[in-house]
């Protein structure tokens, strides 16, 4: 069982970027699928998460309105499209499965089953 985030890197403040995460191993149709970043010094903390049945959407306070998540379940993938970037977005991004929920996420990270490896998002001003 594998997740491989992806699409990471340097962009500037206000620009955007879509990182992806891929699913391997196992279908992971229909639980919650979450994504969550690290910043240096910090804690991790939840970004968003989708629903792989019904496409349910929840997001962060600080991302909500700037950010999308979304997924393809053919390809078995979930993406994070990311838009007006500020220096606070940088972090490490990181995509996580939670197989004891279906259609309400959790932002708890303990809460989360199978973790990726992340991708750095660096935004510089």
């Amino acid at each position: 069982v594998q997740l491989q985030a992806s699409g990471g890197g340097l962009v500037q403040a206000g620009d955007s970027l879509r990182l992806s995460c891929a699913a391997s191993g196992r279908t992971f149709s229909p639980y919650v699928m979450g994504w969550f970043r690290q910043a240096p010094g910090k804690e991790r903390e939840f970004v968003a998460a989708i629903s792989w049945s019904g496409g349910k959407t929840y997001y962060s306070d600080s991302v909500k309105g700037r950010f999308t998540v979304s997924s393809d379940n053919a390809k078995n993938t979930v993406y994070l499209q990311m838009k007006s970037l500020k220096p606070e977005d940088t972090a490490v991004y990181c995509c996580a499965v939670d197989l004891q929920r279906i259609v309400t996420a959790s932002m708890r990270p303990d809460d989360y089953d199978y973790w990726g490896q992340g991708t750095l998002v660096t935004v510089s001003s």
